[in-house]
């Protein structure tokens, strides 16, 4: 297994708030999607997108109350398991017009499967249980459920993605640690996700291993297209 990760530099014209970020970043890639009838084709299908990404980030610089500074270059990064994707990504991006970002340049590296020690989620992870809700430990509470839900999530989009089945003898996750004292949330498009940030130690198994390094490439839990679920792993040095 391998994963391919673009790390995209890009102008800010406009300040911008750290809640909205999620929606203009997705905004962004989504115009370079629609700048293509394949990838548009893609963006538009009811499944799984295979690629995750996390937020604006420049370390010289510090939000200031919540706000990013316009006039700065940034950086953020995309993840996927399908490189021709990037490389499209890469060619469109020249061409969108964007009113908060102009794009400066892209940097493609590939990462092959190395074995995790544990997991941290960068943005929040999104996971629906019933009613309409997310799991919160407010709104559910249930902890098995919420490592079955993000299990099955990750098994679903390697059987989607490989074709092929896994054989598993146990949920991937050994520990799960909430780093939240309460929900996180994302906006998108007038809506509100909640969702948490975790610390995953998987299993050593080849399976769970398999499914750690999945949650690396395409985001855990859900809504990973428009920011959720972007995660770092520690790997065994």
């Amino acid at each position: 297994m391998k994963y391919f990760e673009m790390s995209c530099t890009v102008h800010l014209h406009e300040d911008m708030y750290f809640r909205d970020m999620y929606e203009k970043l997705s905004q962004f890639i989504n115009e370079a999607f629609n700048d293509n009838a394949e990838l548009s084709k893609m963006h538009f299908e009811n499944s799984y997108k295979f690629y995750s990404f996390d937020l604006l980030y420049n370390p010289n610089i510090k939000p200031i109350n919540g706000q990013y500074p316009k006039d700065n270059s940034y950086r953020f990064r995309i993840r996927t398991l399908d490189r021709a994707l990037l490389d499209q990504l890469k060619i469109r991006f020249d061409t969108v017009k964007n009113p908060n970002f102009t794009y400066i340049t892209a940097e493609i590296k590939t990462v092959k499967q190395f074995f995790v020690q544990h997991l941290d989620s960068v943005t929040p992870v999104i996971v629906s249980v019933e009613n309409g809700l997310f799991w919160t430990m407010e709104k559910d509470g249930d902890i098995l459920k919420l490592q079955r839900q993000l299990h099955n999530n990750l098994e679903k989009k390697y059987q989607s993605f490989y074709g092929e089945k896994l054989n598993h003898v146990q949920n991937f996750i050994q520990l799960l640690e909430i780093k939240n004292q309460k929900p996180q949330t994302m906006n998108y498009k007038n809506i509100r996700f909640f969702g948490n940030k975790f610390r995953i130690v998987p299993h050593e198994d080849e399976v769970s291993q398999k499914l750690a390094f999945l949650a690396l490439a395409c985001g855990l839990g859900e809504k990973n297209s428009i920011g959720g679920g972007f995660c770092v792993g520690r790997m065994l040095t």
